[in-house]
């Protein structure tokens, strides 16, 4: 079975889909591996690392149609989709929009969206969105610690003592845990809020504080992310958190419903109420966003409140987000790959969900 890996072509994407050590693995394996030159150079994986792990090396054209199996971060472009030769295989991880879905089902690809993963026990090892959103939960707090005029920790000086910086966390999912985790390692008070009633012990054993509101609606799915709440219950909840944002410093906001426009959590009015010189990070930029003014991979500042809508954080961390990413690859090719051949059991959860294009049809949206 013949694995490619080429160089990743969306803007600002400097992640690869394996690093040499899972090369490494998938070699030992019995998979023969090719690997774009240069592909792992911005997550700074030099081509050397990656012969000596046993793969070969190629042109981008040669690793697209060659590999019975392309692996990527990003989906392909146009161009590079091109020249996959049809019938083959596409792994990668991107949200399964229409266009997309129908140029892959065009060219007569198999494709798996990682995005699509269920979120059972035995797909933990392939949690390829549990992995990245820890990268970005961790940046996020750094982002917001560099845009703020405030230091963090409680500090004794000869000034006088500096009281800690007040962070508010919404949504504790991975990337609100590890946000939580980060800032209380640089000395914040930290508080969450999450509609998930289930997350409280979770927040409060990481140090933080868990913001309660009465909820009497279900507020969790069978699979354990939020669900979209009544009119009601959401307009209460956007009084509730405008009154929290009221002392904080900074705002991670990190709420997400899968396969929909993210939650408006803060208001137009709840930034108009915060404090001159607070940060807000919104994660759910590339969604639509949390808060009601966030501008997806912009800053912008309104009555003195810095509102950053960061986009694709993990790959500002590419060495480590690259690392996390191609552990979950190799995961997920161990399970959709047996005997050297392609595993299409439509009856296996795992597969049936991650598959969105096969012999010409698009399969989910």
């Amino acid at each position: 079975m013949r694995i490619g890996v080429p160089k990743e072509t969306a803007a600002n994407e400097r992640r690869v889909a394996l690093t040499p050590d899972a090369v490494g693995r998938l070699v030992k394996a019995g998979f023969q591996v090719t690997i774009e030159r240069g592909a792992g150079a911005a997550a700074y994986f030099p081509d050397e690392a990656y012969e000596k792990a046993g793969a070969g090396l190629g042109t981008g054209d040669s690793v697209l149609q060659q590999s019975d199996i392309v692996l990527q971060v990003q989906p392909p472009s146009p161009q590079s989709l091109a020249l996959i030769p049809e019938g083959r295989t596409l792994v990668a991880f991107f949200q399964p929009v229409p266009d997309l879905l129908r140029q892959l089902a065009q060219r007569k690809l198999t494709a798996f969206t990682l995005v699509l993963l269920p979120r059972i026990t035995r797909a933990q090892p392939m949690d390829v969105l549990s992995s990245q959103a820890t990268v970005a939960g961790y940046k996020a707090v750094l982002l917001a610690a560099s845009a703020t005029g405030r230091v963090l920790p409680m500090l004794v000086t000869a000034a006088g003592t500096i009281p800690a910086a007040r962070v508010l966390v919404l949504g504790a999912g991975v990337a609100g845990l590890q946000a939580i985790a980060t800032a209380r390692r640089l000395g914040a008070i930290v508080s969450a809020f999450d509609v998930r009633p289930a997350v409280k012990e979770q927040v409060q054993s990481l140090g933080a504080a868990f913001l309660e509101m009465a909820i009497t609606e279900q507020a969790e799915t069978a699979g354990g992310y939020a669900k979209e709440l009544s009119e009601e219950t959401h307009r209460r909840e956007l009084e509730f958190l405008a009154a929290a944002a009221k002392d904080a410093d900074i705002v991670i906001s990190t709420a997400a419903i899968p396969g929909k426009k993210a939650p408006v959590l803060l208001t137009t009015a709840a930034v108009q109420g915060m404090k001159p010189g607070s940060v807000i990070v919104d994660l759910a930029a590339e969604t639509g966003g949390n808060c009601e003014l966030t501008q997806p991979g912009v800053e912008i500042v309104r009555n003195g409140v810095a509102i950053l809508g960061p986009l694709n954080l993990p790959s500002t961390v590419p060495f480590h987000a690259s690392q996390m990413y191609a552990k979950n690859l190799s995961a997920f090719l161990g399970h959709i790959v047996q005997d050297g051949k392609l595993r299409l059991d439509f009856e296996d959860q795992i597969i049936r969900e991650t598959c969105v294009t096969h012999a010409g049809e698009v399969r989910r949206s």
